[in-house]
């Protein structure tokens, strides 16, 4: 039993040293958190290493067939790790001159990032939810942070609710796959599809956890929710929310589709074109009216996942693999995008409206560049990856024979490029306002350069990531 554990070595490193931080943080006088902030991202770190050292080469069914190691899983938890670690990076200048509890702020990154590692290696419905409800409880805290605020307040209590109301139908749902299968594992529910005709009381429980899963990713008609959170919450902990999560929820999505009921893919592949369709009808269309920009990013949140769904419909490696990238790419993209928020919030203000950006080009040329690079990538815009990620969820569902949602995604696509292109000209073709320097920490300069570098460069070099993301799919 102690030689299997080793397969659980980075979820048990990482909440061994989140309890140990917790415990140094609460005897801390350190008013700013400065060695928990450092605990935290070394205890990501070794996180990081041990999830390498121990990258699996096949798929390996563990602790009863409960958990699955396998490469899809592995790239996945390097992937959310390196994004909380960045994410870290933009939250502690936001957060060090705001009434925001440092300690408890960076621990609940920590059992988040848990919860996610958890949730991508789940081999049947129990270990799913439990992964996924850690990760959820840890996000409504992060949403409240800001205590004194009643925005961030009412933004928390949107979110529980909505995210509780989720939850609920997820539950329903694989209470309902239990009763008609007598399965909890992933393994054994695909199975029964295969050698038994799919029941009506089958298909609600799988119609159940289809607008849970739309429900958690922010899909129309369930997206009620991301607009008021993405404006109300922290903008580090917008930045956290919109990156991470989504790439975890992607490895949910893939377990319970991929892995449960590939054997009834007509049912659900039917759901998922719809939510595809509104997304991305929806995000983009709303969008454009738009002048907050954190409420411009959260409808254009809602368009993404309306195209990252693309991949996953087609029910195919190669659509898995598609959207794969696609996340991995928007969720760079996300991240750097309230970076720069952060970036251009003076003192304790927030930036709230596109014309605020007004003539940066020219008081900041480089923080102007970056945050045009970022919203170019993710208009579709070559040279840069965000280019390539449509491409690839475009190719899969041509290659799956939907040429008229390829055509479809493709011409709502063009409407993006307006509400993207108004924000770059307004940074460069606007007059400025004031002529205010704009100096940024060194941690926030870091974070900044490495995500607009990693989206131009991914860009220029998009095969390196494909494969990896190919790679994640090979024991489909």
């Amino acid at each position: 039993m102690t030689h299997n554990l080793i397969h659980l070595l980075p979820e048990m490193f990482l909440l061994t040293a989140a309890c140990i931080i917790l415990l140094i943080d609460v005897f801390s006088k350190d008013l700013d958190r400065n060695l928990t902030y450092r605990l935290t991202q070394l205890a990501l770190v070794g996180t990081a290493i041990i999830c390498m050292v121990q990258f699996p080469d096949v798929q390996y069914h563990l602790y009863d067939r409960h958990f699955i190691l396998d490469p899809m899983a592995g790239i996945i938890k390097i992937s959310v790790i390196v994004l909380a670690m960045l994410a870290l990076l933009f939250a502690r200048p936001y957060i060090l001159p705001r009434r925001i509890l440092r300690g408890e702020y960076y621990l609940l990154h920590l059992f988040a990032v848990l919860g996610m590692m958890v949730m991508v290696s789940g081999g049947s419905l129990l270990t799913l939810y439990l992964g996924l409800e850690l990760l959820s409880l840890s996000l409504y805290a992060l949403v409240a942070m800001q205590r004194h605020s009643y925005q961030s307040a009412e933004a928390a209590v949107k979110y529980f609710v909505m995210g509780a109301i989720a939850s609920g139908f997820l539950l329903y749902g694989m209470s309902l796959v239990y009763g008609v299968t007598q399965e909890v594992h992933l393994t054994d529910i695909a199975a029964y599809i295969a050698n038994n005709e799919s029941s009506l009381t089958l298909r609600f429980g799988l119609v159940f956890m289809v607008v849970a899963i739309a429900f958690k990713f922010g899909a129309v008609p369930f997206q009620m929710w991301v607009p008021d959170v993405y404006d109300g919450a922290p903008t580090s902990a917008t930045a956290f929310i919109s990156s991470a999560p989504k790439v975890a929820a992607f490895g949910l999505a893939i377990r319970i589709f991929g892995y449960g009921f590939v054997g009834v893919v007509v049912d659900w592949q039917s759901l998922l074109i719809i939510l595809a369709c509104l997304s991305m009808l929806v995000g983009n269309l709303v969008a454009l009216a738009q002048t907050n920009i954190k409420r411009l990013l959260a409808y254009s949140a809602i368009a993404h996942i309306g195209y990252f769904l693309l991949g996953i419909l087609t029910g195919t490696a190669e659509g898995f693999s598609a959207s794969f990238f696609y996340i991995l790419t928007y969720a760079i993209m996300s991240l750097g995008g309230f970076g720069c928020l952060i970036y251009l919030g003076k003192g304790i203000d927030d930036v709230k409206n596109i014309d605020e950006l007004k003539g940066l080009g020219r008081k900041n040329p480089w923080g102007g560049l970056l945050i045009s690079v970022l919203f170019l990538s993710m208009a579709g815009l070559p040279p840069f990856v965000g280019f390539w990620a449509k491409l690839e969820v475009f190719l899969a569902v041509l290659n799956s024979g939907f040429v008229w949602l390829a055509i479809f995604a493709a011409v709502i696509s063009i409407l993006g490029l307006f509400y993207y292109l108004k924000v770059v000209k307004v940074i460069f073709f606007d007059e400025p306002e004031s002529e205010q320097k704009l100096i940024a920490t060194r941690g926030l300069r870091l974070g900044l350069g490495l995500t607009s570098l990693t989206v131009v460069g991914l860009g220029i070099f998009p095969s390196k990531l494909m494969e990896l993301c190919e790679q994640a799919f090979q024991y489909l």
